[in-house]
């Protein structure tokens, strides 16, 4: 039986994570789909916990502070910090775990975060993308896989650094510019199955090209177009998740009428095909 790292004092597992010589050491990495029923309470770790919602809800308790957390949500933890992940009946929960520690080296969490725990929302963001190539790194052995996951790890915290000490910067944004860049990301949520014009959303929004391009870059990260992308994507990982859908009928529903220009896409945006991200989801 293999032994479950994450249970252990971190000293306790650097000998036996293999292809690991500096941190941060992964003890875990895997996506988990939670079945009905499902539920941890008062559970303390050892170690820190990153947990991303793929889909769904659950109430997620830490040291007496409730959160709700729905897609996008990453919640970050300490060691030793009481939580409790309590799923809905009603509603799915699709997450992607990551235990990790640094060994004999310090991490100046409180630095970075503060003393918080949900570190923003992430949904359609390049976080996403990384964290399942992180999985999918980890499922694989090597020397150069994990030194993948050990990067990809620290480009996550770094990127969620950046939008936690970006949050108060945002929320001065004009009052009369963000619900304009709503009303476009919610048109592009509306009518991601089909091809869509820059000169729509000028007509949408009442804003020019370029506004629009740079209302983007500086509140989302990338343009209206590489959004839409990131939105097929993820309405592509639900349907793979959630139907008995094919692929050829997946990238059909999500704008692509050539599954092999979905497939490109899809490997090309994520690190692995859509086959590959099915394989990593966890079901017990």
């Amino acid at each position: 039986m293999a032994l479950n790292l994450t249970t252990m004092q971190p000293a306790e597992t650097i000998g036996m994570l293999a292809d690991y010589h500096f941190p941060p050491y992964i003890t875990l990495a895997h996506m988990f789909h939670a079945p009905q029923g499902w539920a941890i309470r008062n559970r303390e770790m050892t170690q820190f916990i990153l947990q991303y919602v793929v889909d769904g809800f659950a109430h997620y308790p830490v040291e007496d502070i409730p959160y709700e957390t729905r897609r996008g949500d990453l919640l970050f933890h300490r060691p030793n910090e009481r939580h409790s992940i309590i799923k809905e009946d009603h509603s799915p929960y699709v997450c992607i775990s990551l235990v990790f520690h640094f060994g004999t080296s310090a991490f100046p969490y409180e630095d970075i975060f503060k003393h918080k725990h949900l570190l923003g929302n992430f949904a359609d963001h390049p976080v996403e993308t990384m964290l399942s190539q992180l999985v999918s790194h980890y499922r694989q052995p090597g020397l150069v896989h994990q030194m993948h996951c050990q990067s990809l790890l620290m480009r996550i915290l770094t990127e969620a650094a950046q939008a936690f000490e970006s949050g108060s910067t945002r929320a001065k944004t004009d009052a009369l510019t963000m619900p304009k860049l709503v009303l476009i990301k919610n048109y592009l949520t509306e009518h991601y199955s089909r091809e869509i014009q820059i000169r729509e959303l000028e007509d949408v929004s009442g804003l020019s090209k370029n506004y629009i391009l740079t209302l983007f870059r500086q509140h989302v990260g990338m343009s209206p177009m590489q959004y839409l992308t990131w939105i097929r994507i993820n309405k592509a990982k639900e349907l793979a998740i959630h139907s008995s859908l094919s692929f050829s009928e997946i990238a059909d529903r999500v704008g692509y009428s050539d599954v092999h220009t979905f497939g490109r896409m899809f490997k090309k945006k994520t690190g692995q095909s859509l086959t590959q991200f099915c394989s990593n989801l966890i079901y017990s």
